[in-house]
């Protein structure tokens, strides 16, 4: 496994080169911005890990120039600001996930082994989901309804493909959290909610039947409405 980490404070990339290299992963370092996107342009890496206060080019700024090169790579990124509205801007610019300094060095593997896992042990599903009059690509990952396409962000696309892989089930934030963010625990802020709210206006505003239906006491219920 190869991981770049791209972090300004000297103290923390020698914790994380360190720690990560005694677990056998190869581990390269930048402490700047510019400097980290032109070795992910130039080099293969498995996991990047992004600090979202940097030199030269935001933590942001990065990861949208890594999304338009390589959407495949897995991001993690670090952040001192943990409100829902940072959080938010981390995952739309293309983060996977994101993780709230100081944290523990364990927990930092944990979330490189789900990613990991997550990139690599994906498999290739059934093209195209439909749902009442909404298509979801899956290879592509575009969404139209009535044969309009819908702008969605990273996050919200894959809440979205959540959902309609998962039609007529209860869904939990937990399940979501866990599916979706691939995170096994309550993050303690309403990014769920936030991102269901993000996408009923994309995928049911306007509509005359509404796909996702929430689920009071218990989460989300992506299903078509019954036809009266």
């Amino acid at each position: 496994m190869k991981v770049l980490l791209i972090e300004d404070e000297p103290g923390l990339v020698s914790v994380i080169v360190r720690g990560l290299s005694d677990s056998g992963i190869e581990v390269s370092a930048a402490t700047d911005g510019i400097t980290g996107l032109e070795m992910v342009i130039k080099h293969q890496f498995d996991l990047v890990i992004l600090d979202l206060m940097l030199p030269g080019m935001s933590g942001i700024q990065v990861c949208r120039e890594i999304r338009k090169i390589n959407d495949s790579i897995a991001v993690l990124m670090l952040t001192a600001l943990s409100s829902t509205e940072n959080i938010i801007t981390g995952l739309d610019s293309g983060a996977d996930d994101y993780l709230v300094k100081p944290f523990k060095f364990a927990e930092l593997e944990a979330r490189i082994r789900t990613l990991i896992r997550r990139s690599k042990g994906s498999s290739i599903p059934k093209n195209t989901i439909r749902i009442a009059d909404l298509e979801v690509d899956i290879l592509s990952r575009t969404a139209q309804r009535n044969q309009v396409p819908i702008q969605l962000t990273a996050t919200e696309y894959r809440l979205l493909e959540y959902f309609v892989q998962h039609q007529n089930r209860v869904l939990s934030r937990i399940q979501i959290l866990e599916n979706v963010w691939d995170i096994d625990f309550n993050m303690g802020t309403n990014v769920v909610d936030v991102y269901v709210n993000y996408l009923r206006k994309k995928v049911d505003q306007g509509q005359s039947s509404k796909l996702i239906h929430t689920v009071f006491g218990m989460g989300y219920m992506f299903k078509e409405e019954a036809k009266v």
